[in-house]
């Protein structure tokens, strides 16, 4: 068995999804208000509206992207208004994290493998 994708459910499909296509270097070339779907090399990530309201409250839920240089992602996220969390540090565990915010405030880890 393989995950197939993950689904961040939203109010806000062109918001979501236009956060991810900038944080992830990608364009679906879509711009539909209710599914969207964005890959990146072989993951997917679905951002929709099933129809329900979604409180924002994203307290269970985090996604964790590793990248080339933490540094320079720190860098550019930064320019680009991201809504930071914690900055890059070295964790207990070997990896080199950073963490922030997407616009429905579920949680991002950046991670550097070191």
């Amino acid at each position: 068995m393989i995950i197939g994708e993950v689904c961040l459910l939203t109010n806000d499909v062109i918001r979501l999804a236009d956060f991810y296509k900038q944080l992830l270097g990608i364009d679906n070339v879509s711009n539909d208000t209710v599914h969207q779907t964005l890959i990146a090399e072989e993951t997917m990530l679905t951002i929709y509206n099933d129809g329900t309201h979604k409180t924002d409250n994203n307290l269970n839920i985090c996604l964790a992207f590793t990248v080339q240089d933490l540094n320079c992602e720190y860098v550019r996220l930064k320019e680009l208004g991201a809504d930071i969390i914690t900055e890059p540090k070295k964790q207990p565990w070997g990896a080199y994290n950073m963490s922030l915010y997407d616009p429905d405030r579920n949680i991002i880890y950046l991670r550097q493998l070191i």
